[in-house]
């Protein structure tokens, strides 16, 4: 492990959905001028890199996660210019970019699908998952769309069904196809050479299905989709010769990185799609899906660098655009000290913290009180049982000027009523706010190489109320104790002379009084 930092290892990578983060423009919807106009705020919170939520045009059906070229900028966000220019001027705060692409499918408005519909003679036609019907015109196998329904869509000219793992508005591409692959991977390239760090791949793990296109086997669920086994349309074995390519791309590149989206696989699957010939890193859902409780933590993190021993560096994640936000799952009213306790541990704990825009205020998800309020068509599907995924969408809270300081006109989605009081103008002039205790958690992190790349040790092995552990590096130790709980305890530090990272103090060989909710960070004294 070197001692030279490195951003996508040693930093901390912010996620951005672009639609709700900053209007320039006043027409409601977030911009690339909004995110320039920021930037300065994200060099001072201390991030190294920027992940932007898919900005390729898209008739946003699934808002940009069906892509309509992959090659330019869709006009809502600005211009090709405008990202450019962004490129550049995150590039002299030291922040890097990533851009998340959609490969396992394409909007039904690309041109490829287009020309794919005309006849089954058309050149772009075999760039899609088209199949004859059965005999009896049922579609061709049995599997279904996640977002609802049959995954088959039938199409009465070409008298076929195109498979869609998701929306029917986003045909799956056939990657089998070597057109499709060398098309795909040239986008790598394209995005590369403007300047772009690296990429988060979308559902990477669907990219290749059964080429027989056999029935999945079925099992117990509510969901038709979940009353399947996932084994012939996810994780086809040729996905590991394609991450190689992709690899081999960003190696030509200087300090690149990609991370994958595994969709429906376990921690071991996860971390087989990692290494040094394969991605950097993988999202490991199971830490993020964790109930409160310290063992739960400690138990997935565990499974985790476990798995990837020998594979890869580690990243973590608490939330995302598809999840509740962490103070909503894990917080009582707008009371932040369980939320502070989350952010320590992401941000101390092995490996690479992603952190969702926002999670720095606690800012929580909207109330979906109303079917006709939802914008997310999955929500309105499985309404409700699932209201989508609005909640964690809504607009930046910037201050406590209408809509937030995020427009000057009505959002897309509606701002927080806690706005007035959450926001960062608020939260920066108040010394205990969740911001302020972020920033300082940061602050510690860049200042310790430990809480950077340092091992992992946990104290407390069965812990019911505390999570301890220590980060190690070279002959630098420092120790963290969480206490996820409403009660006054206390810890008996281990032997040495401690030095708390917050206040200075000096302590040796006695009892640690923790309040309720509290974070120590301590360091071991020379």
């Amino acid at each position: 492990m070197t001692d030279e930092f490195l951003w996508w290892r040693d930093g901390i990578i912010y996620q951005i959905y672009p639609r709700s983060f900053m209007d320039a423009n006043d027409d409601g919807i977030g911009d690339l001028k909004g995110i320039i106009s920021r930037l300065d705020y994200l060099e001072d919170i201390g991030i190294d890199a920027i992940w932007l939520s898919p900005i390729f045009p898209s008739p946003d059906v699934d808002f940009g996660y069906d892509v309509a070229n992959y090659k330019d900028i869709d006009p809502k966000f600005g211009t090709m210019e405008d990202f450019e220019q962004l490129i550049a001027e995150a590039k002299h705060r030291k922040i890097h970019i990533i851009l998340d692409l959609v490969l396992n499918h394409t909007s039904d408005q690309h041109p490829w699908f287009i020309e794919s519909k005309k006849s089954t003679d058309n050149p772009y036609h075999d760039w899609y998952l088209w199949q004859d019907p059965k005999p009896n015109g049922d579609p061709p196998n049995n599997w279904q769309s996640i977002f609802g329904g049959p995954a088959w869509e039938y199409d009465p000219d070409l008298r076929q069904y195109y498979y869609h793992m998701f929306y029917k508005e986003q045909p799956d591409l056939n990657w089998r196809n070597p057109d499709v692959r060398h098309e795909m991977l040239d986008v790598f390239h394209f995005w590369l050479d403007k300047g772009v760090a690296g990429f988060r791949l979308d559902v990477f793990n669907a990219y290749f299905k059964d080429p027989e296109f056999r029935d999945n086997p079925s099992k117990f669920g509510i969901r038709a989709f979940d009353r399947q086994e996932h084994i012939y349309d996810v994780s086809q074995p040729e996905m590991m010769p394609l991450l190689k390519n992709i690899r081999e791309i960003l190696d030509q590149y200087d300090q690149t990185y990609v991370v994958g989206e595994t969709f429906m696989a376990d921690t071991e699957q996860t971390a087989n799609y990692c290494g040094d010939d394969k991605l950097h890193a993988a999202f490991n859902f199971k830490f993020a899906e964790n109930r409160w409780h310290p063992k739960r933590f400690l138990n997935s993190l565990t499974e985790w660098y476990q798995s990837l021993s020998g594979y890869a560096w580690p990243n973590n994640f608490l939330s995302n655009h598809d999840m509740t936000r962490t103070a909503s799952r894990y917080c009582f009213g707008e009371d932040d000290r369980r939320a502070k306790v989350a952010a320590a541990m992401l941000l101390t704990v092995k490996g690479t913290p992603f952190i969702y825009y926002g999670e720095e205020l606690g800012m929580r998800d909207i109330p979906i009180r109303k079917r006709s309020d939802v914008k997310d068509p999955v929500g309105k599907t499985y309404w409700p049982n699932f209201k989508g995924r609005d909640g964690c969408r809504a607009p930046m809270q910037w201050n406590d000027k209408e809509y937030s300081g995020f427009s000057e006109t009505e959002p897309w989605l509606p701002v927080h009523s806690n706005f007035v009081e959450r926001n960062v103008k608020t939260q920066t002039a108040d010394p205990e706010s969740i911001l302020n205790f972020v920033k300082t958690i940061i602050r510690i992190r860049k200042n310790e190489p430990a809480l950077q790349r340092g091992d992992f040790t946990p104290i407390i092995t069965d812990p019911r109320h505390l999570l301890a552990f220590t980060r190690g590096f070279g002959t630098e130790k420092i120790l963290v104790v969480l206490n996820f709980s409403s009660r006054e305890l206390t810890y008996q530090l281990p032997d040495g002379t401690w030095v708390s990272l917050f206040d200075n103090q000096t302590t040796e060989n006695e009892l640690l009084k923790i309040n309720p909710y509290q974070v120590h960070i301590l360091k071991l004294k020379d």
